[in-house]
């Protein structure tokens, strides 16, 4: 279990300082310092990767826009209609081309438009005869490209810089295929594709033909898949640094293919790209990925199948330890308390909610002076600081320009080829108040925007 220190000196978040999954997380206790230039976050109670996945379906599942992501849709269904897993739901209005397609089948339980037809949520109940809708794939470059699109899988890919699915005719530079995640507790992306080598080599064959760059396949140390495609001299295999934040794909693009505004790079998760083999195999859109339970609020951690966008509670409410809790979609550093699971997510976690003191605990003297200031607290440079972006980015300079809105400067240090998940570790050991992932949010909308359509 994380413990939480009485001070800030050796990092991390308190009690006083949280309003995120960190809260009540942190301090030097729950780090180790491996060889290379991360950090080893433990992550409490988490599955044993030893034991077999549990299928669970969940009763309710949903679509959700990414953190930050505005799409304006155009339904293609109503509240009541029972649709088949796979089957489009909706397109966007911008690129009418790309669909979003239910996660399982169901009927619509709830179709949630913000003003302007923006996607709050797409609530399914399950209904399993309602089957699986089966997409024509044609084999040509072309023709996949808009099997992609038109089965919602194009979603899963995402692109840097400024993050989200990329334009529906965009050449990426290359493309970065995470079979590592170093994220506390996530489930070993090579486990989920331990029984799809063939899949997974077909997806590979895909996304080479849809740049004219390198492939990347991002693998921890010591790891290797067999199989894989040459794609004429364009695979390449990349080892990650062991600790986190290694196990990024902004760590990983920035190191190995850094992206910009002219040169935008894509990433994808290993389970995704044997998902898109079997889509192109199949026609059918992949049902389940694999999801780490875990946290400090459950009795027992485990891993499951279950549909993208399953409701949060089908997958860890027979595993609570008594008490109130707070459950999230995501690890504890970049998480976010809701009701389903994240678009990209791959973990659930549970903490135990802290009890309500009869008397509030006093502050330390430093968090309450820092509190007090008219501006964001200061940025004090330490090893564990730097090693919260790999070492391979100048964190203080790099995060000092972000507080201050420099886009320019923090696009020269590298901000174009990372997202604000990249930032939580560094929120994490340095206990950002704001945190850097807010304000990097803010900042690289405001890049985008500055650097127009992509």
């Amino acid at each position: 279990m994380l413990t939480t220190p009485d001070t800030i000196a050796e990092g991390g978040r308190t009690d006083n300082d949280a309003d995120g999954p960190g809260f009540g997380q942190g301090g030097r206790d729950a780090m180790r310092w491996p060889g290379g230039a991360g950090l080893v976050i433990e992550a409490g109670t988490v599955p044993d990767p030893a034991l077999s996945p549990v299928e669970v379906i969940a009763d309710e599942a949903a679509l959700l826009p990414e953190p930050g992501q505005t799409l304006r849709l155009e339904p293609l269904v109503e509240a009541g209609a029972e649709v088949a897993q796979g089957a489009p739901l909706a397109r966007l209005r911008q690129a009418p081309q790309i669909a979003l397609t239910a996660p399982m089948p169901g009927r619509v339980a709830a179709l949630d438009l913000a003003p302007g037809r923006i996607l709050s949520q797409i609530v399914l109940f399950h209904e399993p005869e309602a089957g699986r809708h089966e997409h024509v794939v044609a084999a040509n470059a072309e023709g996949l490209r808009a099997a992609l699109q038109g089965a919602g899988v194009w979603r899963l890919i995402r692109r840097r810089p400024f993050g989200g699915m990329p334009p529906p005719d965009e050449r990426p530079v290359a493309i970065a295929v995470m079979a590592v995640d170093s994220r506390p507790g996530a489930p070993d992306p090579l486990l989920a594709i331990s029984e799809a080598g063939e899949a997974f080599a077909r997806g590979l064959t895909v996304l080479g033909s849809l740049t004219d760059g390198p492939v990347l396949v991002v693998l921890p140390v010591g790891a290797g898949i067999a199989g894989m495609p040459d794609l004429g001299g364009r695979l390449r295999r990349v080892i990650a640094a062991e600790g986190h934040p290694h196990g990024l794909a902004g760590m990983q693009v920035h190191t190995h293919h850094p992206a910009s505004t002219t040169a935008p790079v894509w990433d994808i998760h290993a389970e995704d790209v044997a998902g898109i083999g079997s889509f192109v195999e199949t026609g059918l859109v992949p049902a389940a990925r694999l999801v780490a339970v875990g946290g400090d609020g459950l009795r027992a951690a485990r891993l499951v199948r279950t549909q993208p966008g399953a409701h949060l509670g089908a997958l860890s409410r027979h595993l609570l330890s008594p008490g109130a809790h707070r459950v999230f979609s995501g690890s504890f550093l970049e998480g976010r308390e809701q009701a389903f699971l994240g678009p990209r997510d791959r973990q659930v976690t549970v903490l135990a909610r802290p009890p309500t003191p009869a008397a509030p605990r006093r502050p330390h003297w430093f968090l309450t002076a820092l509190g007090g200031a008219s501006r964001p607290r200061p940025l004090i440079p330490t090893a564990a600081l730097d090693r919260s972006l790999g070492g391979s980015l100048p964190a203080v300079p790099l995060l000092r320009a972000i507080s201050a809105g420099d886009a320019e400067g923090a696009a020269r240090l590298g901000a174009l080829s990372l997202l604000p998940e990249d930032l939580a570790l560094a929120d994490y050991v340095a206990a950002a108040a704001p945190p850097f992932s807010a304000m990097f949010t803010s900042l690289l909308a405001r890049m985008a925007e500055e650097a127009g359509p992509a």
